[in-house]
């Protein structure tokens, strides 16, 4: 006589595999609107890196023109005048405010998408 061994089949039931499915739609439910806002949060700092960038470049300008360090042909009366002293990554660009001679001025930095990413600063005029 032969002996019939009984086989186990292993593996997992349909109800945990339903279970496990669940689990990380919940998961991703909930992680998404992270990362898209990590995204806006992230172009709002590009924006704020490159607003801080423009009013350094601006105010190192100002300072060599008033020092008599550079031969100043340009002047810093309007803020579109600013993206010829410093580069601006993508799509973002300077709005056209003017400057007050030896004074100051807001300009601001936009990539010109919705939600906007702006972010505002002071330049010197000369």
């Amino acid at each position: 006589m032969g002996s019939f061994r009984q086989q186990r089949q292993s593996g997992f039931t349909l109800i945990e595999l339903i279970i496990v499915i669940v689990i990380i739609g919940i998961l991703a439910a909930v992680a998404i609107p992270k990362f898209a806002s990590l995204t806006d949060d992230a172009k709002n700092g590009v924006a704020q890196g490159a607003a801080g960038a423009a009013a350094s470049a601006a105010a190192t300008y100002y300072a060599q023109c008033k020092g008599n360090l550079a031969s100043c042909t340009t002047a810093l009366s309007d803020c579109s005048v600013i993206t010829n002293l410093v580069s601006l990554p993508g799509t973002f660009a300077i709005s056209s405010g003017a400057l007050t001679t030896d004074a100051t001025g807001a300009c601001t930095v936009s990539d010109g998408e919705t939600p906007a990413h702006t972010a505002s600063f002071v330049a010197l005029g000369s």
